[in-house]
């Protein structure tokens, strides 16, 4: 399972690697960097604002939680609110952009099909979008095969799971790995969204590595494909990530599932549909750097306007809570992962060995992630240029010590890791690509670190109570898209009953 705001440039760059490589532009986009540290000071940095506002309710945050928020209160016919995003365009984590080739996403790219039991807002949400019609999925949003493949000692495979070379040992131990999650699974503990079954558990207090080693799992191939499914999901190894989260990984979803549903722009293309739906609610470029109370009330204060709001759903990450709000909570724990995305546009396909392209497309050993085709849906016989989105967690070492990395070098140097990693399945790509966008995320993705899942601090902030929640998905120990969406429902649902509208 593998998992915008208005493009500006940092730097319109060019790069040549010698005189014979051809010519590749691009630039980072999306560099936000610079609201979310001035955010740290408080308020020194911004202006005050020239007018107050009175309204009933202010959602801070316009990704996936924020934007779910909105999309409950809307649906609840309670319309007297406003959502604040600092940037240009909403989506977080689930933007997405668009050049002459094709749409595509700058990070969140698809929504596992939910089973019979599980993620029912996401089941309810696709239903309202046409996704999901009279008991069926529409075909044209299911991943076409191949979906997924894998690079593996000079040839494509089909599937991730690694079968080139793999001996009879290495299957023993997948048969066994899928006896163990089947069993997990039957426990009813490892549900989407985590709260409809989690509870307190000693795989939260080992890393996913470590319950591998006490179950006999020391096949190097299963290993490698756990530590993958934990930086892919959750932007940890398996010796960082919390068994309990690792197993959820695997055990939370259906064995034979279908799809996962995909656009061209990836979970943007949901965002666009909310955004036609709420956009009268959204106030972009608003950055909320200030809320404090004030009697029964509080305030809400950005550069343009002062919201005085009986109630606020904090649906950004939380970690800048302390930096924004008043008095500040306690939030310890929380960690994030550095990721980088980057949008290459192919003028030709690069020539394959093995299976065809997939939707999925993964480097054995690779310390990214590899890349999703953003034309893989096209129902073109036959597709020259394309849009790859290629993904990198830097999940080995410490986030703060992967922000300095992420942050400090510039375009070309991580243009230049990222052709050097695709180099090994295809060598050819450099003369195959006309442009590479990079945007840099420096708290991507929250971590279920150890200890973390089932922590009080956690749980504390978790808790719906009074007139200001959060609502982020890190409220959950880890960032994808069904989380998110619960956070924002629930936070959404409980202002309503709190201020006597629900």
């Amino acid at each position: 399972m593998s998992g915008s705001r208005r493009q500006f440039l940092s730097a319109a760059l060019t790069g040549l690697t010698s005189k014979s490589d051809t010519a590749i532009a691009g630039g980072f986009v999306h560099e936000d960097q610079r609201l979310g540290h001035e955010l740290r000071h408080r308020g020194a940095c911004f202006k005050k604002p020239q007018r107050s506002e009175k309204i009933p309710m202010v959602i801070v945050g316009g990704g996936v939680a924020g934007l779910s928020a909105a999309w409950r209160l809307d649906k609840r016919g309670f319309r007297d609110f406003v959502l604040l995003e600092m940037a240009p365009e909403t989506g977080g984590n689930s933007r997405s952009g668009k050049n002459e080739v094709s749409a595509y996403p700058w990070a969140a790219h698809y929504i596992p099909v939910p089973g019979k039991s599980s993620a029912p807002l996401v089941r309810e949400l696709l239903e309202e979008f046409g996704v999901h019609r009279d008991g069926h999925w529409d075909e044209q949003y299911l991943c076409h095969a191949p979906q997924e493949r894998l690079y593996i000692h000079g040839r494509w495979q089909e599937g991730l799971e690694p079968e080139v070379a793999a001996t009879h040992s290495d299957h023993e131990q997948y048969k066994r790995f899928a006896e163990k999650i089947n069993t997990l699974r039957a426990t009813g503990q490892f549900t989407i969204p985590m709260e409809s079954g989690a509870k307190p558990s000693p795989l939260d207090r080992i890393p996913m590595r470590a319950w591998m080693r006490e179950q006999g799992f020391d096949s190097a191939y299963l290993n490698w494909y756990v530590d993958y499914a934990c930086r892919d999901d959750y932007g940890a190894s398996a010796s960082d990530a919390s068994a309990w989260a690792g197993i959820h990984y695997f055990a939370s979803r259906e064995p034979e599932e279908r799809g996962p549903l995909v656009w061209p722009e990836g979970n943007g293309w949901i965002i666009q549909r909310w955004m036609a739906k709420l956009g009268r609610y959204v106030r972009t470029n608003s950055v909320a750097y200030r809320i404090r109370p004030d009697g029964a009330r509080f305030r809400v204060t950005t550069e343009a306007v002062e919201y005085i709001a009986e109630a606020v759903i904090f649906a950004a990450p939380t970690f800048l809570a302390p930096y924004i709000v008043e008095p500040a909570p306690q939030v310890s724990g929380f960690e994030y992962s550095p990721w980088l995305t980057a949008n290459l546009t192919l003028e030709r396909l690069p020539e394959e060995r093995g299976i065809e392209p997939a939707w999925d497309n993964v480097i054995y050993d690779s310390p990214a992630l590899g890349y999703v085709v953003a034309t893989h849906q096209s129902l073109r016989r036959f597709t020259e240029r394309s849009v790859w989105t290629y993904y990198h967690a830097f999940a080995r070492g410490t986030p703060v010590s992967n922000r300095r990395l992420l942050l400090e070098n510039d375009w070309n140097y991580w243009k230049e890791q990222i052709l050097r990693d695709l180099t090994r399945a295809h060598p050819g790509i450099r003369s195959c690509v006309s442009r590479i966008d990079i945007m840099r995320l420096g708290h991507a993705m929250a971590r279920p670190s150890v200890g973390f899942v089932f922590s009080e601090q956690r749980a504390r902030l978790a808790r719906l109570s009074g007139r200001l929640v959060y609502a982020n998905s890190d409220l959950s120990g880890f960032s994808i898209f069904e989380e998110a969406q619960y956070r924002g429902v629930r936070a959404a649902e409980h202002i309503l009953r709190a201020i006597g509208r629900g």
